[in-house]
């Protein structure tokens, strides 16, 4: 039996049984797994491999517990043989998602960067996203999450690549402050987001700058209305 991949929102809302809590869980809260060719379980993040679907939620702990304790293997009914480091592997793809997301977003007119051009892109309120390299400077992070307070629909948060990254991703060099303007596709890529926060977290710890904003801004699966 082959799961169908989501076509619409309402398809994406669907519920599938968490094989570790057991318990029904939205779609956009878990990860896909299958069994490959030769027993082993692979990650189906795009929801479109063939075979029956296996449903873990999408943090470390759960997919680790699920591997550790042969969980895979019973929801499939037949033995499967989980990677130790398959958490690893699940980051991983999600991490590469999320980035190949923001070079679609590019070559849609959907990104904003540089430190003026996102600015004024604040005051407009349209910005969904403010994305911070990690490894940028501190002054001119403290500056934009400021003008970012100051919009009339304020952002969330993502530092979770550094500059190099999101200049491989965007096809540019030093890449510190971008947005993601709202519009079409941002649900799924959200989600993307949402789920690579169960492996790391959306921006470093030692980010402290007004550090209620930005926990509430960037909580995975906080309470926001589609954009």
């Amino acid at each position: 039996m082959t799961d169908p991949a989501p076509k619409t929102h309402a398809e994406a809302s669907r519920q599938r049984k968490d094989i570790v809590l057991g318990e029904a869980t939205d779609e956009a809260r878990l990860i896909r797994f299958v069994a490959g060719p030769d027993g082993a379980v692979v990650p189906d993040l795009a929801r479109k491999l063939p075979g029956r679907g296996i449903w873990v939620g999408a943090d470390r702990d759960s997919v680790a517990t699920a591997a550790k304790k042969g969980l895979f293997s019973r929801a499939a009914k037949a033995k499967l043989t989980a990677a130790p480091d398959l958490a690893d592997q699940v980051e991983a793809l999600l991490a590469r998602r999320v980035l190949d997301g923001l070079g679609l977003a590019r070559k849609a007119g959907g990104i904003i960067s540089g430190y003026e051009k996102v600015v004024a892109a604040l005051a407009t309120g349209k910005v969904a996203w403010l994305i911070e390299a990690s490894d940028g400077a501190e002054d001119g992070r403290r500056k934009i999450l400021a003008a970012a307070r100051k919009a009339a629909t304020a952002p969330r948060l993502l530092g979770a690549f550094n500059s190099d990254e999101l200049g491989l991703a965007l096809g540019g060099e030093n890449v510190i402050h971008t947005a993601l303007l709202a519009g079409r596709g941002i649900d799924r890529w959200t989600q993307d987001v949402e789920r690579l926060s169960g492996f790391r977290p959306l921006s470093p710890p030692e980010w402290s700058v007004n550090g209620r904003w930005e926990s509430e801004r960037s909580s995975a699966f906080g309470d926001q209305e589609d954009l």
